[in-house]
């Protein structure tokens, strides 16, 4: 064997998702067996190439509450690597296996096909002994035991089938008895041929009556030596004390992990050029100045003279202390941040090439609409930006399972909701970054404030509220942070508009992704491509933007009616026969749209704040375009 022979890897994930789906902690079926992957102790970080943005990388330090931290890609393949193995480790998870055998059981009268489960320990060569000697391949468990804290582990199956979880008889060969092929937990038992107990899988699933036991903090991805740390408190009930029952979990669910990401723009400001001057020098050289005669002396270097040429020593030091100091650039919310740069671009036309920078963006003037759209739009859109060169950098803090963790309107995460860690102690995390194009929408903040004073509005208004009101309190959320009206209106338009846009403009509906803004500082909606790939500059959003009344229109047009109507339209929030508290005249007929596009996972929304619906509420913020 050649020992300089690349190992091929056991599998293979894109860059995005392994910060988005198949992060640090997730569970990932291979061929022949389901692993866990390892947290970013495990990761080759040496290939994990650095991305500068300052903003983001501050609020990861203010949510991680860190004294520094630095933005990277997951490790990169490569062809020319030599004999060194790179990429990301993963470990066999979970531990129990049901073996292939086509046997069925007689019990009380009806046929279940059975299964034995074996745990790992008891496998040679990843196969299953029978009694005859004979190999027969086994699959991965479907069911572990989780809790909303991310911590997982396997399920204690001898003490669940025995009803004493703090059993340590491991004798008796455990059995999978299943009724039916429709996954119901019902049909499903777990049976021990030894003391002849038997369990329905269901007793797993019933609420509070803790038949998994407590969460005792397993974090395998960590890797051996952290896989347990003190038993876990309940989020819901921190104030007594009470620890964290384990939760049955299919693995293979989408509640399995929801990975926690944060995201901004990259925007110009006005010391940007010497921040980027010093980011290309600043780890092999400047991090080491201890006064500005080391700036003097580091410039006799020719990388360095080459940087800083334009910026004099004394500016260059005060930035290099600034980082050393962890000072932030701004106080602002990302969002905040973002929303001024956008509203201060300036009108025109490109003239000439682009330039080569991360962000490029001009106004349209929208004196040139035509009469109609006047009409429509003259009173409420106050600019519409295109967006020619945009970059997005979107970076993991962490994850949680059953649940996600709150998003505020700001696209900052609710800090009392407890995440799991990536890793070990660690002063990185991962990141990713799209470079793309689009088209931003600024909204009169005049006209938002009108429509908040009807009545018919504010009745709205307490409807929702009460929906989110009960939504919280059937998942044991803590937070004082309420939707505004203004974001679930803007949010509900995007939907619509991104429909209208991907049947047209060339892109799929999921390679657009939106970034809602409501807030003191602005009200808008900036649609960008969201793809890493060549789609994001196709150049379809931009011509988009030059027309985008006509495509607007078309998205009021479509949330009129929907195919669901009237069931759609008189939704009401609070109902807790359907279980959408957090929808209102909304559903995959009208407004729910791919996850990946949307900011909130398809949460907060409502048609009746846009336009008239069939139930005819009157608490739309546009015209009727029916009497136009």
């Amino acid at each position: 064997m050649n020992p300089k022979k690349k190992i091929p890897p056991a599998g293979e994930i894109r860059q995005s998702q392994i910060i988005t789906t198949f992060g640090a902690g997730s569970m990932v079926d291979l061929p022949n067996k389901s692993v866990i992957i390892g947290g970013l102790n495990h990761w080759t970080e040496k290939d994990c190439k650095t991305i500068k943005e300052e903003r983001l990388a501050q609020y990861v330090q203010k949510v991680l509450g860190v004294a520094s931290i630095q933005l990277k890609t997951p490790p990169i393949d490569e062809e020319e690597i030599g004999d060194r193995r790179i990429g990301i480790t993963a470990f066999t998870f979970p531990h129990w296996f049901l073996a292939q055998v086509d046997q069925t059981i007689e019990i009380h009268g009806k046929k279940y096909r059975t299964r034995p489960l074996i745990p790992w320990g008891q496998l040679v060569k990843g196969k299953y002994l029978n009694e005859d000697r004979k190999s027969i391949a086994v699959v991965p468990v479907r069911f572990v035991q989780a809790c909303p804290n991310g911590h997982i582990s396997d399920i204690n199956w001898h003490g669940f089938v025995r009803h004493e979880l703090s059993c340590t008889n491991k004798t008796g060969r455990l059995w999978f008895d299943e009724g039916t092929a429709s996954n119901d937990f019902s049909e499903i038992y777990v049976r021990c041929d030894r003391c002849y107990a038997r369990r329905q899988l269901k007793d797993a699933t019933i609420p509070n009556a803790r038949n998994l036991g407590y969460c005792e903090g397993h974090r395998p991805w960590l890797g051996l030596d952290a896989i347990t740390q003190e038993q876990c408190v309940s989020l819901k009930e921190h104030s007594q004390g009470n620890p964290e029952a384990n939760r049955l979990l299919v693995r293979s669910a989408s509640n399995a992990y929801f990975a926690q990401v944060v995201s901004a723009i990259s925007i110009p400001d006005s010391d940007e050029k010497l921040r980027t001057a010093v980011d290309e020098i600043y780890e092999d050289f400047l991090q080491y100045a201890e006064d500005v005669d080391d700036i003097k002396r580091d410039r006799r270097k020719q990388k360095v003279a080459n940087a800083l040429e334009g910026f004099n020593d004394e500016i260059v030091w005060q930035e290099v202390q600034r980082r050393k100091s962890d000072q932030s650039v701004a106080d602002k919310s990302l969002k905040q941040l973002e929303i001024e740069t956008l509203l201060a671009q300036p009108e025109g036309d490109i003239d000439g090439d682009l330039p080569d920078s991360d962000f490029y963006a001009r106004a349209r003037n929208l004196d040139q609409l035509a009469p109609i759209y006047q009409e429509i739009f003259g009173d409420c859109i106050d600019r519409i930006v295109l967006v020619h060169r945009l970059r997005e950098v979107v970076a993991q803090v962490g994850f949680t399972r059953f649940e996600p963790t709150l998003i505020t309107t700001d696209g900052e995460l609710d800090l009392g909701v407890n995440l799991a860690p990536l890793g070990l102690e660690t002063d990185w995390v991962p990141a990713y970054e799209n470079r793309g194009e689009g088209v931003f929408i600024s909204f009169k903040p005049e006209a938002i404030a009108t429509w908040l004073q009807k009545t018919t509005v504010k009745k709205r208004g307490q409807e929702l509220l009460l929906g989110y009101d009960k939504w919280k309190k059937h998942k044991g959320i803590k937070s004082d942070w309420l939707p505004s009206l203004p974001y679930i209106m803007l949010h509900s338009l995007s939907h619509l508009l991104i429909t209208a846009i991907s049947l047209e403009c060339g892109y799929s509906a999921s390679a657009i992704r939106e970034r809602i803004y409501a807030s003191e500082a602005g009200y808008g909606i900036l649609l960008h491509t969201g793809s890493s790939g060549s789609e994001g500059t196709l150049g379809g959003l931009i011509e988009v933007g030059k027309q985008i009344e006509r495509y607007l229109k078309t998205a009021l047009e479509m949330g009129h009616l929907c195919s669901n109507d009237p069931v759609c339209s008189q939704h009401k929030p609070a109902d807790s026969q359907e279980d959408r508290y957090l929808h209102g005249a909304a559903c995959h007929g009208c407004l729910l749209i791919a996850e990946t596009s949307c900011e909130r996972r398809n949460e907060l929304l409502d048609r009746a704040l846009v336009v008239r619906t069939v139930d005819a509420i009157g608490a739309e913020f546009f015209l009727d375009l029916t009497t136009l």
